[in-house]
C-alpha cells in the first residue's frame, strides 16, 4: 500500500510538473518549411493534433516555403537561433539536403533534433486516368526512351523525391541523367502538377496521399518498401515484390529547434512528444495522416539523426552528388 501511495505520489508530481513548464511555451508554433499541402505540412499537423493534451496552449502551423527548407534553416541560423517557442518540421529529404551541402553553410550540426512524427514511404503516383497501369509499364517507357516519361516531385536534382526517381530508374539499368525531371518547391505544387498534367509520374510520399485515395484523382502504382503497409495501403505492392529491390525509400519525418535553444526548452517539447506517444490519441493522429508510429525524442533522437546525415552522404556519393 505504502508503494503504491509513493507511486501515485510521484505520478502527480511529474504531471504538475510537467504542466507547470508547459506552459512556459507561451506561442507554440510549428514552421513546414514549404507551401501548404505536402509532407512538412502534414508533419506540423500531427504535431498540432498530436500535442494537444500536453501544451498549455494550442500549436499554431506557419508556412515558410524557399529552397526545400533552405529558408527555414537559414531563420533558424540567424534571427530565431534560440526560439523556445517553435519547432521546425524535417523529413529524411532534409537530411539529405544538409548532407550534401543544400543549405549552404548549415548542416546537422545546426540544429537540435527534437522528436519524431513518423516513419514515411516513398510512393510512385500516377492520375487515375494514366496509361501507366502498373509500374512495369513505366519502367518499360523509360527503358525504351528515358525521356519519353515527365517524372517529378517537390524537390530539385539531388533532393529526396530526385533520389526516389533516381533509384528506380536505376534498378533497370536507365542513366538517372537522362530523365525528364520537373521540380517543384513541395509536396502540394508537385500534386497540383500531376493532376494537371505538366507531369505523368509523381515519386511523393505515402503520407501525402492519404486523402486523394478517397477521392479517387490518383492511383499509388507501388510503396517504395520492402513490406506492404496496413490499411489503407494494404492492397498497394511494394517496389520489392515488384522486383524492383534497389528501389525503397524509407523516410523519416520529424522536428528540429534552433541550436542555441535553452535546454528548459528543449526539454519541455521532449517531455510533451515523449508523453503523447503512449496515448491512443497520438497513435490516431499519426496513422491519420498515413505514416507509421515512431517514437524517438531528445538525446537520442539527436544521435540517430546524425547517423542518418552520415548515411545520407554516403548514398549521395554512391549517386554522384557529391565528391
Amino acid at each position: 500500500m505504502r508503494f503504491k501511495t509513493l507511486a501515485s505520489a510521484a505520478a502527480l508530481s511529474m504531471l504538475f510538473a510537467g504542466a507547470a513548464t508547459a506552459q512556459e511555451i507561451e506561442k507554440p508554433e510549428c514552421i513546414a518549411p514549404a507551401k501548404p499541402g505536402g509532407g512538412f505540412d502534414l508533419t506540423c499537423r500531427i504535431a498540432q493534433g498530436g500535442l494537444k493534451g500536453e501544451m498549455a496552449n494550442p500549436i499554431q502551423v506557419t508556412f515558410m516555403p524557399g529552397g526545400i527548407g533552405a529558408v527555414a534553416i537559414n531563420q533558424f541560423n540567424t534571427n530565431r537561433t534560440d526560439d523556445p517557442n517553435a519547432i521546425v518540421a524535417f523529413s529524411s529529404g532534409s537530411l539529405l539536403n544538409m548532407a550534401i551541402g543544400k543549405y549552404g553553410q548549415w548542416d546537422e550540426d545546426d540544429v537540435r533534433f527534437t522528436a519524431t512524427a513518423g516513419q514515411d514511404y516513398g510512393a510512385i503516383i500516377v492520375k487515375s486516368d494514366s496509361k501507366f497501369e502498373t509500374l512495369d509499364d513505366v519502367l518499360a517507357a523509360l527503358k525504351e526512351n528515358p525521356t519519353s516519361v515527365v517524372l517529378g516531385a517537390g524537390g530539385s536534382v539531388g533532393s529526396q523525391d530526385w533520389m526516389k526517381a533516381a533509384l528506380l530508374v536505376r534498378s533497370e539499368g536507365i542513366d538517372p541523367r537522362k530523365m525528364r525531371y520537373v521540380a517543384f518547391d513541395g509536396g502540394g505544387d508537385a500534386m497540383a502538377g500531376l493532376l494537371g498534367g505538366s507531369i505523368e509520374v509523381y515519386t511523393g510520399d505515402v503520407g501525402e496521399i492519404v486523402s486523394m485515395l478517397d477521392a479517387g484523382n490518383i492511383r499509388v502504382l507501388a510503396v517504395m518498401n520492402e513490406e506492404r503497409l496496413p490499411d489503407p495501403f494494404a492492397d498497394i505492392p511494394t517496389t520489392v515484390e515488384l522486383g524492383y529491390a534497389d528501389a525503397v525509400w524509407p523516410i523519416i519525418r520529424g522536428y528540429y529547434m534552433g541550436k542555441n535553444v535553452s535546454d528548459e526548452a528543449y526539454d519541455t517539447w521532449v517531455s510533451a512528444f515523449e508523453a503523447a506517444y503512449g496515448t491512443d490519441g497520438w497513435k490516431k493522429t499519426v496513422t491519420d495522416q498515413g505514416l507509421q508510429p515512431v517514437a524517438l525524442a531528445g538525446e537520442e533522437m539527436q544521435a540517430e539523426m546524425l547517423k542518418r546525415v552520415e548515411r545520407m552522404r554516403s548514398i549521395a556519393k554512391e549517386a554522384g552528388l557529391i565528391n
